[in-house]
């Protein structure tokens, strides 16, 4: 005897799930390029005179982490409007309402991006 087993739902609640997923993987890069750019700020701020020797101040490293940074936090922002899209067009397919844990994470990241931003923009 074979459970009753709705395929539909399963197969809708498998998209859920690879959303959510691919949302973790931006959330994993965003992560890494915040991260990376800020670990960049911070060597290069240890030596204040290798900042200062450099000839274009666009060039500098404070710089480079913020464009950085800023790439991090925007592609997540992206991210997570696509998520939001793709999650709105299988609402009328789902059956129970899901609680996306990925955007929480990824709410949780973007504050994390946005102080790391504030402190090299401001930071002298």
């Amino acid at each position: 005897m074979e459970p009753n087993v709705d395929t539909t739902q399963l197969a809708v609640d498998r998209t859920w799930l690879s959303h959510e997923r691919t949302l973790m993987a931006w959330v994993r890069t965003a992560a890494s390029q915040i991260s990376f750019g800020f670990t960049i700020y911070k060597f290069f701020q240890l030596d204040e005179n290798q900042l200062n020797r450099v000839g274009h101040p666009w060039l500098s490293a404070r710089t480079f982490a913020l464009v950085l940074v800023s790439v991090g936090m925007l592609s997540l922002l992206v991210a997570t409007i696509q998520h939001r899209r793709q999650i709105e067009m299988l609402k009328p397919y789902v059956s129970k309402a899901h609680r996306s844990l990925a955007e929480v994470v990824a709410a949780i990241t973007s504050l994390f991006g946005i102080f790391v931003l504030l402190s090299a923009a401001f930071h002298k």
